[in-house]
């Protein structure tokens, strides 16, 4: 496994993160220990989740099961670096959603019970909250770092113009700010390139990609037409509209004899200040699969190659004006 600083903190996380999403809904409880167990024998130290997955309202279903793993002892905890996220609803009052000092606070707590640990190393907005001032915001999360309970703050799903909010706030109290971004960044999507990757990396953030493989698209699934894999209605739309693209793509997997998800994975980590894409294995197969991408390097022309078949937005200002 390889590492990396998480954007200009000195905290070093592997080149992988391990998304939880599926822990509960789709990857029954033991499944889920055996691939957090492989991940950590693989390296993989960087673990990401959030209050909300499970998606049992107010439940906290994946970092339960996160939590009852780090109970096992055995230096679990203290291998992993731990991520979750707050902002969506865990109930239906008015204030156990968003990002208020009182809920910030209390979805922190709820968190740490869930995931039976004294401290959060990476708590992460997960929404951009456009109601409530950044002043209030930063004084709630350095209560949290003052009392031990987190030690990094990161964003995700923010603008541009988001983080330089929230880092200019944090600038005029001297305080560390965000240390990273979670957004969907893959070669379907990137329009990150234009606004957020470049502020990400002004500001020294690390930028954690979701959806690497946009929903599947990345992974081979034309050449997995015989129905062996459930795919959601959404991916079967996106299918139909982008069958050409993912045609070429695959094919051009084909010549450089890499699987195309490998490949998809590899595209991310040659980015500038992609520091670790967010994978989301359901089995412990796909796990060991998606740690290959770690080191595969991809040479100039395969590089050009890809952004032919995937165009990027290119550079903003200049992309939409002279």
């Amino acid at each position: 496994m390889q590492y990396a600083h998480l954007g200009r903190s000195g905290l070093s996380v592997s080149r992988l993160c391990l998304g939880t999403m599926n822990f509960g809904p789709t990857t029954p409880e033991a499944d889920a220990h055996v691939i957090m167990d492989k991940a950590l024998d693989s390296g993989l130290n960087f673990i990401d989740t959030a209050n909300v997955y499970g998606f049992r309202k107010g439940q906290g279903w994946t970092e339960q099961i996160i939590g009852r793993w780090l109970a096992k002892g055995g230096g679990r905890r203290d291998k992993v670096v731990l991520a979750t996220k707050l902002y969506g609803s865990m109930s239906d009052w008015p204030n156990d959603t968003f990002l208020s000092a009182r809920n910030i606070r209390r979805a922190c707590e709820a968190s740490l019970q869930r995931l039976q640990t004294d401290h959060i190393d990476l708590y992460q907005m997960h929404h951009v909250d456009l109601e409530t001032p950044w002043d209030e915001i930063w004084q709630a999360m350095e209560v949290l770092i003052e009392q031990g309970k987190i030690i990094y703050v990161g964003s995700s799903n923010f603008a541009g113009w988001n983080i330089a909010q929230g880092q200019e706030a944090a600038r005029t109290r001297r305080s560390l700010g965000l240390v990273s971004e979670q957004c969907i960044y893959n070669l379907f999507q990137r329009h990150a390139e234009e606004e957020v990757l470049p502020a990400a990396r002004h500001y020294g953030l690390g930028v954690l990609p979701w959806s690497p493989l946009m929903r599947g698209l990345l992974s081979g699934i034309i050449d997995r037409e015989d129905g062996s894999r459930t795919r959601s209605e959404q991916t079967r739309k996106l299918l139909g509209k982008h069958r050409k693209q993912v045609e070429s793509y695959e094919s051009l997997c084909k010549e450089l004899g890499e699987p195309p998800a490998r490949v998809g994975l590899a595209w991310l980590l040659h980015q500038p200040g992609v520091t670790a894409p967010i994978i989301g294995p359901r089995t412990d197969g796909q796990l060991l699969s998606a740690l290959t991408a770690v080191d595969l390097r991809l040479d100039d022309d395969a590089l050009k190659q890809l952004d032919a078949i995937f165009p990027g937005p290119g550079a903003s200002p200049q992309s939409f004006a002279w």
